[in-house]
């Protein structure tokens, strides 16, 4: 199998990045380039993100998941605490989100430590899911070996009877996790490949070093 892609190429001009455009908060370009894509619309989950964990095995991994909240603290996502990617963060708590938004030419690259969030919180959110997506979460046994997919779904029809007319709470082994970032990364494209890049650090006392990176 051969297949050359050296010929795929585009032009990014849709915005720049300048230091004079930004704050001193990152959060804050957070929040205006969120809504901005969000507007701009042709993505169909502007909250899609990757989260990069380094793996029991010494492999790091990725995988897609979705942004439920931020604030001025972090970002919240919600997974399996017994999941590959759960115990891969009990070990390390060290992760990397990456968002990616071709629309506006845009990427975010967040390093920071992951944190279980408050019970109560957790409990919050788990009420506020389809019932659908609660039963989910307890049949799956998630990044675990199954035989096929059948023996999910006759687990999810076993569930659905026992739970029928019943309150579903939310399994202890399922919650959210903040990200509290100390680097954050901008990535604007423009022309000829000399892209923006401005990196906010976080300092000991708590302010943020802004840098701008080569492209």
């Amino acid at each position: 199998m051969h297949r050359d892609l050296g010929n795929h190429r585009k032009s990014y001009n849709k915005s720049d990045l300048t230091e004079q455009a930004i704050s001193d908060n990152p959060m804050e370009l957070f929040q205006k380039w969120y809504y901005e894509v969000e507007a701009a619309d042709g993505l169909d989950e502007t909250n899609a993100m990757s989260v990069s964990t380094l793996g029991l095995d010494g492999f790091p991994k990725s995988r897609m998941v979705l942004l439920k909240k931020y604030t001025f603290e972090g970002f919240i996502f919600y997974s399996n605490y017994q999941s590959e990617k759960g115990k891969a963060i009990e070990v390390n708590p060290r992760v990397c989100l990456s968002f990616f938004w071709p629309n506006l030419e845009r990427q975010i690259i967040i390093k920071g430590k992951a944190e279980k969030i408050a019970e109560n919180l957790s409990d919050g959110y788990f009420e506020s899911r389809p019932e659908g997506s609660k039963l989910g979460a307890i049949v799956s046994d998630q990044s675990s070996v199954i035989e096929s997919r059948e023996v999910l779904e006759n687990e999810l029809k076993k569930l659905e009877k026992k739970y029928k007319g019943k309150e579903i709470e939310r399994p202890d082994y399922w919650g959210g996790y903040l990200v509290k970032p100390v680097s954050i990364e901008f990535w604007q494209g423009r022309d000829n490949r000399l892209h923006d890049r401005i990196r906010y650090t976080l300092q000991a006392d708590y302010d943020w070093k802004i840098e701008r990176l080569a492209p």
